[in-house]
């Protein structure tokens, strides 16, 4: 009889727990951009996100402003709920230094990203070192000039007809605390009809 009741108890808080983490997906899923949102600004992109659990440190954001197209994966410290909060609050630092501050450059916002994180993170009363690595584009759609940043992430670029992957190291530093900190560093690139790019 103990054991049963001791089975029906778990069983019990597992479901509260799984029931939970499912909501929580839900909010976590509604920072993403929408497919229709994403096929409507980039059309010939797509986004392979298998998270590792329900919900995940992972995430893909996306912004426009004026003649620009802000698009970004991240990996942020932790996974599982511990890894989703993080994702949180880095993709909200990413929205403000876009939309709020309006920075232009992919290195500036970076740059106003990581004192952003930092600032939410040195809120705590416990040291909280998480932040995120992340791989920051800007295309110009109508000119299609390209601009790149990142941290511990990399750019990769298969040029049209070529089958040799260019790749573009970003800044060996992360989004967060770091002890060598440092600004990120901005690169141009010339993109050209045909080329693929991978983040």
């Amino acid at each position: 009889k103990i054991i049963e009741l001791q089975k029906g108890e778990v069983e019990e808080k597992n479901k509260e727990i799984l029931d939970s983490i499912q909501y929580a997906k839900r909010l976590q899923e509604a920072i993403l951009p929408p497919t229709k949102l994403v096929k409507e600004w980039l059309p010939q992109s797509f986004i392979l996100y298998k998270p590792k659990d329900i919900v995940a440190g992972d995430f893909y954001w996306m912004e426009s402003v004026k003649d620009w197209i802000y698009f970004a994966a991240a990996d942020c410290t932790g996974h599982g709920v511990p890894g989703a909060m993080v994702s949180v609050v880095c993709s909200n630092a990413l929205s403000v230094a876009v939309l709020d501050e309006g920075k232009i450059k992919p290195s500036e916002i970076l740059d106003r990203t990581r004192e952003l994180v930092i600032e939410r993170f040195g809120r705590s009363e416990k040291e909280i070192n998480d932040g995120m690595d992340i791989s920051l584009c800007a295309l110009n759609y109508k000119t299609g000039k390209m601009q790149w940043a990142g941290a511990n992430n990399p750019l990769w670029i298969i040029r049209s007809g070529g089958e040799e992957v260019e790749v573009i190291v970003g800044d060996q530093q992360p989004i967060g605390m770091y002890s060598e900190k440092d600004i990120f560093h901005n690169h141009e690139l010339k993109i050209q009809k045909g080329d693929s790019i991978y983040i």
